[in-house]
């Protein structure tokens, strides 16, 4: 498969220099940035952040795909080769983009793990939560991570991005509040979650995790749940322990579904999140979404 990539790759290159110049070598008007994101979550911050001046390219954005399982192609490759910004999450979630970067030969390019940024790391004997867009102030940092890496190869705009992850950054306050707010009222309300994708967001608001570690994490790595750790879950709402199930829907099976079921039996709110973006959303009305599916399940 490593060979076949470095055949597309090489074709691929020489097509996109030949489209890109002139007849005597020069370039063509003033070329975009190009952002490369593994998911359309950080591409669409992207594209606000660097507006009019970049071309984003996000390598994960249909809804209904699992980034865990992505399988990369020579197309994404390609990409990764001209950019001028490579953004990856980190922490294990997106290897992928690591693996093709060692057969894109792009030194050059600058590259951002928002992980790194974040400073998180694993709890003694834990796993790390890589799901870390779901944290505001991590976000924040990235907006501002990124305006430097564009404004280093675009100095001429570098006040027009400076100014834009300003303004991303004054959107995150105001879903911060909320955060806040919600705390203020609902701290130490238990809640459930079949993955761990949302666990930034819920307990910036104040929420207990409930759920036994051993099925969120064998939901997460696509291992069989103990069956201790099913019925544990389950009890959970049969006894009304927690405020409400936040369901991953983009990896749905046979337990989380049973465990979605005993929600609604018992009458406990069920609150979808998603690894990337939905059709349509652009980042911070996602968060606002998902903040308000939070705020109607606790009333």
């Amino acid at each position: 498969m490593k060979a076949r990539l470095g055949l597309v790759f090489a074709a691929c290159v020489l097509i996109a220099a030949s489209s890109a110049c002139s007849s005597d070598g020069s370039s063509i008007g003033r070329r975009m940035l190009s952002v490369v994101a593994s998911t359309n979550v950080y591409g669409d911050v992207a594209a606000r952040v660097g507006g009019s001046a970049v071309a984003v390219t996000s390598l994960i954005s249909d809804p209904a795909a699992d980034p865990h399982s992505y399988e990369a192609n020579p197309q994404n490759l390609l990409a990764l080769s001209q950019a001028d910004v490579i953004v990856e999450n980190g922490g294990g979630y997106d290897d992928f983009v690591d693996t093709m970067l060692s057969s894109a030969n792009n030194a050059a390019a600058a590259t951002i793990n928002v992980v790194e940024l974040s400073g998180k790391a694993a709890a003694a004997g834990g796993e790390l939560n890589e799901h870390v867009w779901y944290d505001f102030p991590t976000m924040g940092r990235f907006a501002d991570a990124l305006a430097s890496a564009l404004s280093s190869r675009d100095p001429e705009d570098a006040a027009t991005f400076a100014a834009n992850a300003t303004a991303f950054k004054n959107d995150l306050a105001a879903l911060t509040r909320r955060e806040t707010a919600l705390a203020a009222v609902h701290s130490g309300a238990g809640v459930a979650v079949t993955e761990p994708v949302p666990l930034y967001l819920l307990e910036a608001a104040g929420l207990t995790n409930l759920t036994p570690p051993e099925f969120s994490e064998a939901i997460e790595e696509g291992t069989d749940v103990p069956v201790s750790a099913l019925q544990a879950t389950l009890a959970l709402f049969t006894s009304h322990q927690v405020a409400l199930l936040a369901y991953n829907e983009q990896t749905a099976g046979p337990e989380t579904e049973q465990v979605k079921a005993a929600a609604v039996a018992n009458n406990i709110p069920v609150v979808p999140v998603t690894e990337t973006l939905p059709t349509g959303e652009d980042y911070i009305g996602w968060m606002s979404d998902n903040l308000s599916a939070i705020e109607t399940a606790l009333r």
